[in-house]
């Protein structure tokens, strides 16, 4: 999978990335049709502990949610590392504990901790030093020469896009395979950002976040290489089950809502039933032993 990222990568046109708080969102963005599957911090931090992006989740966890949706899909995960769980000596296990669980792509980020999500107001940044020597302790730690190191900055929100961009270019000579400049808040800027490095650049598109939402059309002209939709999912979910749960509330009934649910067999079939199935019939003996289907 690390290898098939860098070949998406190096790719003419944008590679679209959308974000999953879980497996099962990650399976539906496989099933869709989609390349590959960004694993948010964000909506993890929501789905696994129904808290906000403020620094709560420990490397652990994350990394166990990683390897959960790197084992259930067949395409490149590129995961949330936040900060990388503190020194270059912490960012070097974080590497090996996320490439063991099978992710193309981990993303640290240049916050101080306890870090913030990168649409919130009050988040600090580490010195650009620091970080270059943690980028450069990330490259190290791989085995896989093909695991791949995106680099975020924070700098824009307190420090202006400049520093941004200065940032960008530091972490760039330090080693790292993509560039993530968080928090841009112009189309403007967005085509400075992209015109300023030499490898891949992700767009962040995050809805009533601080970034101009686009098309990944439009982002492709403007001249990114990797989009990711982080939490459009998760405030999807969050919104149809309140709907659900509202309605049921008040009625008593799931009745009404039942042409907004994926059906039993279909589901079923998501989840990979059928070939749970095959299997049980392949392996089973004696009064274990499973009937095809329909017989």
């Amino acid at each position: 999978m690390t290898t098939k990222l860098r070949k998406l990568l190096a790719r003419d046109e944008i590679l679209v990335a959308p974000g999953a708080h879980d497996v099962l969102t990650a399976k539906i963005i496989e099933k869709e049709g989609f390349e590959a599957v960004y694993m948010t911090g964000y909506g993890t931090s929501a789905s696994l502990l129904g808290k906000p992006d403020v620094g709560l989740l420990t490397m652990t966890e994350m990394a166990q949610r990683a390897a959960n949706i790197a084992e259930a899909v067949n395409i490149p995960v590129i995961a949330d590392g936040d900060t990388g769980y503190g020194n270059a000596v912490n960012v070097m296990r974080t590497v090996r504990e996320y490439e063991k669980a099978g992710v193309a792509c981990i993303q640290l980020e240049d916050q101080l901790a306890p870090k913030k999500c990168g649409h919130m107001l009050g988040r600090e940044i580490i010195s650009k030093e620091e970080m270059v020597g943690k980028i450069k302790a990330a490259c190290d730690a791989r085995h896989d020469p093909d695991f791949m190191i995106m680099a975020r900055t924070d700098a824009r929100t307190n420090y202006g896009i400049e520093e941004a961009i200065e940032r960008g270019k530091a972490y760039e000579e330090a080693g790292a395979d993509i560039l993530f400049i968080e928090s841009v808040e112009s189309v403007e800027e967005m085509k400075k950002v992209t015109s300023s490095f030499n490898i891949p650049v992700l767009a962040n598109m995050l809805e009533h976040g601080r970034t101009p939402l686009l098309s990944a059309k439009e982002l492709e002209k403007i001249g990114y290489d990797l989009v990711i939709f982080c939490v459009s999912s998760t405030y999807v979910t969050a919104k149809a089950v309140t709907e659900l749960m509202r309605a049921l509330k008040a009625e008593g009934t799931t009745k009404n809502f039942i042409d907004r649910m994926i059906p039993f067999e279909e589901f079923n079939k998501l989840i990979g039933l059928p070939e749970v199935r095959k299997i049980e019939q392949k392996y089973a003996t004696g009064r274990n032993c499973v009937a095809p289907e329909g017989k």
